[in-house]
Order: C-alpha cells, then sequence, then structure tokens
C-alpha cells in the first residue's frame, strides 16, 4: 500500500501501534537487563538496532542471551509496563475504539508481557502481536513442578525465542500485511523504531512516536511524528473532524490533541499532507 494525499482528511478503520516507547516509555528487553546486571551491554545493542546500526536479526537473541533472565523476571516486565505507561495512552485506545477505530499492537517485545499489557489497556488479546520464548524447563527445582501455578515454574531460564518475522528487519511489513490482509480498512501504524518505519508503506499514514525514544531517521522521514509524551493527537489525525469525535465523553481528548498538534508538538515533515489537514481539520471555515 502506497502513502497516497486525500482530497478531504478520512476517517481511519484501524491504528496499529507498537508497544515499547511507543505505548509505554521504556524497551522491555532493557528493562530485563537492569535485573541480570547487563543493562549497558543490552542497551547498547538496542540502541543500534532501533537506529539501525546493526540489523535486529543480529541482536534480538544476542540481548537475551547476555540477560539470561528467568521466567518470573519476564513476569516483571507486566508491573513496569504499567508503571511507565505513556499517560494517555489507556485514554486514547478506549477512545479510538469507541469512536469506530479497531486497535492492534504489533510488536518486537516478548508475549507474555506485551499481551498482560495490551490486554490492560483494553486491546484484544487476538489483535496483539508479539514475540514467544521458551524456557529451560529443567532449571530450578522442575520436578516439583505441580506446585507452579500452571505448572509453570517461575525460575526456569530463557532458552530460546521462537522463530518470528518480528526478531527481523522487515519482519513487521509481513505481519502488517497479513493483519490488513484479514481486517481491511485504512489504517494508521505509530511507532518509534525503524522497523516501524520500514513498514510506512504498508498502511495509509506512519506516525513516528518520539516522546519516550528519539530516534533521528525516524523523527526525519516520518510523514507525521508527535514529538510529546501524548498520544492524544491521534484522535484528530485518525477521524479528522467527524462529528462523533467531538462527542461525550471523549470530546475533551479529541480538543486537547487537537491543540498539541497546532501548539506545534506534531511535527509533519510531509509538506502537502500538513496543507490538507489544516484545510481539512484546522481550518475553521472547512
Amino acid at each position: 500500500m502506497t502513502h497516497s494525499l486525500p482530497s478531504v482528511w478520512p476517517v481511519t478503520d484501524l491504528v496499529i501501534f507498537d508497544c515499547d516507547s511507543t505505548l509505554t516509555t521504556v524497551e522491555g528487553i532493557d528493562e530485563l537487563a537492569r535485573l541480570t546486571d547487563s543493562a549497558d551491554d543490552v542497551a547498547a545493542l538496542t540502541r543500534q538496532a532501533m537506529d539501525g546500526l546493526l540489523p535486529l536479526d543480529a541482536v534480538y537473541a544476542r540481548r537475551l542471551d547476555l540477560s539470561h533472565p528467568t521466567r518470573a523476571q519476564v513476569r516483571h516486565l507486566q508491573r513496569t509496563y504499567r508503571e511507565n505507561v505513556v499517560p494517555d495512552a489507556q485514554q486514547v485506545v478506549r477512545a479510538l475504539q469507541e469512536l469506530g477505530c479497531q486497535v492492534f499492537i504489533v510488536s518486537g517485545g516478548l508475549g507474555e508481557p506485551v499481551r498482560d499489557f495490551g490486554v490492560w489497556l483494553g486491546v484484544p488479546l487476538d489483535h496483539i502481536y508479539a514475540v514467544e520464548m521458551e524456557y529451560d524447563q529443567l532449571a530450578g527445582e522442575w520436578w516439583r513442578y505441580w506446585e507452579q501455578m500452571g505448572g509453570q515454574d517461575p525460575r526456569s531460564n530463557y532458552l530460546a525465542v521462537r522463530e518470528s518475522p518480528l526478531t527481523k528487519m522487515g519482519g513487521k511489513i509481513s505481519v502488517i500485511t497479513a493483519l490488513l490482509a484479514a481486517h481491511p480498512g485504512r489504517a494508521i501504524l505509530v511507532g518509534d523504531g525503524l522497523s516501524d518505519l520500514e513498514a510506512r508503506n504498508q498502511v495509509n499514514l506512519f506516525v513516528g512516536f518520539g516522546g519516550a525514544a528519539y530516534r533521528e531517521r525516524v523523527a526525519r522521514e516520518a510523514p507525521v511524528y508527535l514529538k510529546s509524551l501524548a498520544l492524544a493527537p491521534l484522535l484528530p489525525l485518525a477521524l479528522g473532524r467527524a462529528t462523533h469525535a467531538h462527542a461525550r465523553p471523549w470530546g475533551h481528548l479529541y480538543a486537547t490533541g487537537l491543540r498539541r498538534i497546532e501548539q506545534g508538538e506534531v511535527v509533519f515533515n510531509d509538506r502537502e499532507l500538513e496543507k490538507t489537514f489544516v484545510q481539512a481539520v484546522l481550518s475553521p471555515n472547512s
């Protein structure tokens, strides 16, 4: 799907979010490294992958090999994600859904905490795509498995990541292509990293998010770029001037997003796109 300029600002059917540094301010694998004394090495690999200096394929499993987390530590991310949620993320997800948009998460983060966080935000479980892990079930007192919740030993260590396109550069392209085949419609993708930027041609609009982490290339090449730690501008970007967007209880959140755009917290790198938005959404006479 290629980006084309609308004559009016159209209503979006699907909004697809990245998770780490987009819906939450943290990078999950980096947070795991803090628990295992490998923070500096893992953070350096994450930065290089996100900035496109190293291919994601080369660093994904390497970061987990360095931190070698237990299942309990991976589950700890569930609380970490919630404690560091982007302030208006839960409201924006709910508003988008109640105003007619389907919401999805497509993330290179770890499946268990990403799913828990996504469901907590209000995203349906079957709308969440992330990376699954395998654990060494012979770690710890594995023979006492019947005492563990669900038969899963929280002390079991990371063994490997399951094969997934989301651990590779270009992987989001294939996942989003399949997603849109199953859920056709006008789509916006929101994310902070190079893997999100790579998938921009699969959707109608890519919105770079820099409120949690600044990536120079994303800031420069995203057609629209959110600079602040807020997702409210997505409401006017997704809904235009649709009259129902102004209705209670979401009218205030929509107005907040519009005000943030007017105050320059949103950068339009695509000038024609900016002109269309101003005329269709911001102009009082449109």
